[in-house]
């Protein structure tokens, strides 16, 4: 009786570690099995858009992100599902998107996506939505139907925009790059790419902030500070309210000192302060214009006849926004009128070559010092109290 009974009990724990057994192997597989479809959902997908098939598209899902992106030049667009959030016949998918622009991104753009799913009546995932994941800025088709202008030296993309309204872009940019060529060189990809939103909130939506942030400036540069060269490239992203404010001259400026961003950013890094990375930009967007010191700096130049002359070059916390206005042009004015006074005492060439040697520095720390010395033959003391008497002397 006894050894039946430890036999019996034997046999119902033996049973046990199957049933376990075999529940944890069939969970796991499950699971991966939901992945690896929905996986080949979006490789379908990737792949409808590279080859411009609205029909595969549609197969994988809503067709109405098919229509806003499709007239974008891809040469590449990829998912990676990072997770599956699967509820009977509902999901939710997080990916990885990668893409590039062809003829403009050097490197994949990746960005964090979210898709909801559903399967249909014959067990076949399906695409429901495909949105921005949290903290991830919105790509311009997120916001409509992309239209998109392509000039020598440019790719302008829009929303919401008239094809004059973006060709007007795609001639200010391509005036923009060889002006930049001009004085900076040629290292450089020389070209950009401009997203031309519809509203304010559209270019605080590209850029996952605020808008508040960015009322009254008229046009942003995205990228990798200090470029490795495998970075994409980067997007001058415009505030059309704010640029639709300025006149011929202003945004001819404002779409050339953005472009010189993306000319220096390789050798913009933290050891290059505000005043020289702002500044610089500035004097090429104002190179050729015409405009004179007074023109340009009239905040500084109100100060200056107010008798209050700076008695330092601008620090980084005075270009921050939320700074007062005035102080805040006058601190951009600052930064354009000691690139002037350099060109103006050592020339072009060297004005390049001193940014150059800043942003060789690993750290801010004695990154301008060192440049001035080596490059101007000056300590900071004499470059600032020349700057000082250049400000009262131009703008007096």
């Amino acid at each position: 009786m006894t050894g039946r009974r430890r036999a019996s009990r034997s046999g119902v724990f033996a049973l046990c570690l199957l049933l376990v057994s075999l529940v944890g192997c069939g969970a796991q597989p499950a699971a991966d099995s939901a992945k690896a479809d929905v996986q080949r959902l979006l490789d379908s997908r990737s792949a409808a858009v590279l080859h411009h098939d609205e029909t595969a598209y549609t197969r994988t899902g809503a067709r109405t992100a098919y229509e806003n992106l499709s007239a974008v030049p891809f040469a590449s667009w990829s998912y990676r599902l990072t997770a599956l959030h699967h509820t009977g016949a509902t999901a939710t998918a997080d990916a990885e998107l990668s893409y590039k622009v062809r003829g403009y991104d050097t490197a994949p753009v990746t960005v964090g996506r979210v898709l909801t799913l559903s399967l249909t009546a014959d067990g076949k995932w399906y695409v429901d939505s495909d949105k921005p994941a949290k903290k991830s800025g919105q790509q311009l088709w997120d916001q409509g139907r992309v239209s998109v202008v392509k000039g020598a030296h440019s790719l302008v993309m829009g929303v919401g925009q008239s094809a004059d309204s973006l060709d007007d872009y795609r001639a200010l940019a391509d005036h923009a790059v060889p002006a930049v060529s001009g004085a900076w060189g040629t290292d450089w990809s020389r070209h950009v790419v401009v997203l031309v939103p519809g509203t304010l909130d559209g270019m605080a939506g590209l850029l996952g902030s605020p808008a508040a942030s960015y009322r009254g400036i008229a046009a942003v540069t995205t990228g990798e500070a200090g470029g490795s060269g495998s970075a994409p490239a980067d997007r001058i992203i415009v505030n059309p309210e704010a640029y639709a404010m300025l006149g011929a001259v202003g945004r001819q400026v404002v779409l050339t000192h953005e472009t010189t961003h993306v000319a220096t950013r390789a050798h913009t890094t933290s050891a290059t302060p505000l005043w020289l990375s702002e500044g610089y930009a500035d004097w090429i967007g104002y190179r050729g214009t015409g405009r004179t010191p007074v023109q340009a700096a009239p905040e500084l130049h109100s100060a200056v006849q107010d008798g209050d002359l700076p008695t330092a070059l601008p620090t980084d916390k005075d270009f921050g926004f939320s700074s007062d206005p005035a102080k805040l042009a006058q601190a951009y004015e600052g930064g354009w009128m000691a690139c002037r006074m350099i060109e103006d005492r050592w020339g072009v060439a060297r004005l390049g070559t001193f940014y150059r040697a800043v942003g060789t520095h690993k750290k801010r720390p004695g990154a301008v010092e060192d440049a001035l010395k080596s490059v101007l033959g000056v300590t900071l003391g004499e470059f600032t109290a020349e700057w000082r008497e250049y400000l009262g002397g131009q703008l007096g």
